[in-house]
């Protein structure tokens, strides 16, 4: 505890926000999780250098947090330090057809500023929940698109304090993957390249997105999005369909009966209830279908 109360002492001298025990539950899209050991909102990237060379220093876990779309935090919590960016790391500015975009902005803030710019390629990912360094984190990518197909570089600091901008080709972006999934360091922003269109077809277009979504995903409840990634050959919630499992239900979570791949918190469930879960869909459709289901959201805790 002592480790902690130094870390915290160092980053509110650096204007940063510290809370002990916070509830996760509050953080997440999916309404689960226990208390952080400690939550610190970062708003500059000297309070951010600070706080990593802290960690280092005092050898404590640390885990960044987006908007918590697509994470499954434990019941028991995280132990060490969340940091959660904020402040100057959610500015975006425009500058021809390119967009600089801090991570811990929300992609729709990202997607609206393409918009009202009239610039044309980002809308497939209107409606997709989480901040833009999530996006790229994972490679976010929806109705035939990815985010690989407009970044052109992303900067990010090490663990050691050092900011670097990599260009494309560094991100080994791929299906629900980044380069950021093995290396150790704190994505800061992004840079898209898009292209000019028309304002009136963009907004149609994001309109029809964000219908179909809420025609086909169940929105109306808390979850993590997509909870497999999408097996080859197959779509994931139509094999969990076919198994029967739609609506089926451990705790207070449950196979959405609006979309077979998606698991929802229909009130009270726990991280046990999603594992669980889990852990029965996977089975079911390997046995039935000798398909190999593999999570798309990652637990921490």
């Amino acid at each position: 505890m002592k480790q902690l109360e130094l870390l915290g002492a160092a980053a509110a001298a650096k204007g940063c926000r510290v809370q002990y025990g916070e509830p996760m539950d509050r953080h997440t899209t999916f309404k689960i999780g226990g208390p952080a050991d400690v939550l610190i909102t970062v708003e500059t990237v000297d309070g951010l250098r600070t706080v990593l060379e802290e960690v280092h220093r005092l050898e404590i876990p640390c885990h960044i947090l987006g908007r918590g779309s697509n994470l499954l935090v434990s019941d028991d919590g995280i132990r060490g330090a969340v940091v959660l960016l904020s402040g100057e790391f959610s500015q975006c500015t425009v500058e021809g057809n390119t967009i600089t975009c801090g991570a811990a902005a929300p992609l729709s803030t990202l997607c609206r500023a393409a918009q009202e710019h009239s610039l044309t390629g980002l809308e497939f990912a209107w409606g997709i929940p989480g901040s833009v360094g999530g996006a790229l984190f994972m490679n976010a990518g929806a109705y035939g698109s990815e985010m690989k197909n407009v970044v052109v570089s992303a900067t990010h600091m090490t663990m050691d304090g050092q900011v670097h901008t990599v260009p494309l080709s560094a991100l080994e972006l791929k299906y629900r993957h980044s380069v950021y999934h093995h290396l150790d360091a704190v994505i800061l922003s992004l840079k898209v390249a898009l292209q000019p269109g028309k304002l009136a077809d963009i907004t149609a277009q994001m309109e029809d997105i964000f219908l179909r979504r809420k025609t086909k995903q169940p929105l109306e409840y808390p979850s993590a999005g997509s909870v497999f990634k999408r097996p080859e050959g197959h779509y994931a919630g139509a094999l969990i369909e076919q198994c029967g499992l739609k609506g089926k239900r451990i705790g207070g979570a449950m196979v959405s009966e609006k979309h077979a791949g998606f698991i929802v918190n229909v009130g009270g469930a726990t991280c046990q209830d999603v594992l669980d879960l889990v852990a029965l869909i996977q089975e079911t459709v390997q046995k039935e279908t000798g398909v190999a289901l593999e999570c798309e959201i990652r637990p921490v805790g």
